[in-house]
């Protein structure tokens, strides 16, 4: 399709994509004006380049997928090679050998727990919301294998997010993603989040933690034999705000699984891989969940994948000469050689270059140039873990005056970013770094004077045109 007369090279492209595409968690109708559209030619290292040549900052990692840069040589010749020998094959009765030695290497960096069975079969999905599906499945069905039928029942945390597909919406609690869906969804029960930022005041986040275990005792002692699963984001609360918490409520939170007989489901999906700290946000709580959910960065970000890491003893509650009894979920791409090739080559730079270790550097770094902005106006909390720092924007810094939603004040410091050149997708007034691993002092500080910048024009376009 040829451009129209005067057109740019980006406005050519975003006339064509506005007639034919259909954009993820986007009000379409705040395109092209309100919510500027940014047509990306290609990607190199921590950046984004628009058809004009003009640089982007990914510092949302295009959503918490890349890990060491985009076009990462490696990654991309590891897929090349696969490609040229077997592209895709059907995992059903068939097998090949990146899938294979990508279970292995999985298994052996899981997290362990002394006294604990360890993590011993690998299931793979295609994203991480059907990674989700097959961690509620198989913790449903295992109980239906022994003749159980009761525990029909999950339980999840308040303002936790584990994607859209329906079962993982019905974990969720973002009103905003489920609400519209609520009468398709099947019945969740809720728990207290442990989140940091909800201390009352004189509170450690300790205390909070020893006090959401306390509701989650409660939960679980009134209902506990209807539930076969608890599933939790370890950590850190990514789509509800990047909401954060002491790594004691998930050490409460298995031993309370453990005397009720439920499972511990870990979605690792935007957390692990060296994201808060360790590979995984598991291993500072030092505790094994029963089923480990991992996506997103599994592949460094180059391609879709999600794998499941269960037990032998639940793999075993599905063996019998029963097809029933079976665990027959499919998807058409499980396993696919290419997308295991790409987490093979992710997992030989994350131990290669000793990523998770240059991590802590880099984060500590962040934090010092965070910390500055906990003395601004508007900001509530700065809060880190990991190479994840999040700022809550709040009328007066103050924590029970947010700001109202109309003032779309996370949209306006995200127009005001883009136009300097950095790309801050917020999450409602929560404005957050979660950059590529690649990034280096310039660019982390560019990204620091950005969001300052961003934020103040935030406001005062917002009180202009109160």
């Amino acid at each position: 399709m040829l451009a129209e007369p005067g057109e740019t090279a980006a406005s050519h492209w975003r006339r064509r994509d506005l007639e034919v595409l259909w954009h993820p968690c986007t009000q379409m109708r705040e395109h092209p004006d309100t919510l500027p559209l940014l047509p990306v030619a290609r990607g190199e290292g921590a950046w984004l380049i628009g058809h004009d040549g003009r640089r982007y900052l990914d510092a949302i990692s295009s959503w918490w997928t890349n890990l060491f840069g985009h076009a990462e040589p490696r990654i991309a010749a590891a897929i090349a090679r696969q490609a040229g020998t077997l592209e895709h094959v059907i995992l059903a009765g068939c097998s090949h050998q990146p899938a294979v030695e990508l279970a292995e290497r999985l298994l052996a960096l899981a997290p362990r727990e002394a006294g604990r069975e360890p993590l011993a079969k690998v299931f793979y999905a295609d994203n991480g919301s059907a990674g989700v599906e097959v961690a509620l499945k198989m913790a449903f069905h295992w109980f239906r294998n022994r003749g159980i039928e009761g525990r029909t029942k999950f339980i999840a945390l308040d303002n936790g997010y584990h994607g859209e597909t329906l079962g993982a919406l019905a974990v969720g609690d973002i009103p905003l993603y489920r609400r519209v869906y609520a009468p398709l969804l099947a019945e969740a029960m809720f728990a207290p989040s442990p989140d940091a930022y909800l201390c009352e005041p004189g509170e450690t986040p300790a205390d909070r933690a020893r006090r959401a275990a306390d509701a989650l005792r409660d939960l679980l002692e009134r209902h506990g034999g209807d539930v076969c699963a608890l599933i939790l984001e370890p950590r850190v609360q990514c789509a509800g705000g990047m909401r954060m918490h002491d790594p004691l409520y998930l050490r409460l939170a298995r031993e309370l699984c453990d005397a009720h007989g439920v499972f511990l489901i870990a979605d690792e999906i935007a957390v692990g891989f060296g994201r808060t700290g360790t590979l995984f946000a598991s291993e500072q709580s030092g505790v094994q969940p029963d089923l480990l959910c991992l996506s997103k960065g599994l592949t460094g970000g180059a391609l879709p994948l999600a794998a499941v890491l269960a037990t032998q003893g639940i793999y075993d509650g599905f063996l019998d000469d029963s097809r029933e009894k079976a665990f027959l979920h499919s998807h058409s791409y499980t396993g696919n050689p290419l997308a295991c090739a790409a987490a093979l080559a992710s997992l030989d730079i994350l131990a290669g270059d000793d990523v998770v270790a240059r991590n802590r550097g880099t984060a500590q770094r962040m934090h010092q140039l965070a910390q500055p902005l906990s003395d601004h106006p508007h900001v509530a909390d700065v809060r880190q873990a990991g190479m994840i720092v999040a700022f809550e924007l709040t009328r007066n810094g103050n924590k029970s005056t947010p700001f109202e939603s109309a003032a779309r004040i996370g949209l306006r410091a995200y127009r005001a970013a883009l136009e300097r050149g950095v790309l801050l997708r917020p999450l409602g007034d929560v404005l957050y770094w979660m950059p590529p691993y690649c990034v280096d002092e310039d660019v982390l500080q560019l990204l620091a004077r950005t969001t300052r910048e961003a934020i103040d024009h935030a406001i005062a376009e917002a009180a202009a045109c109160a």
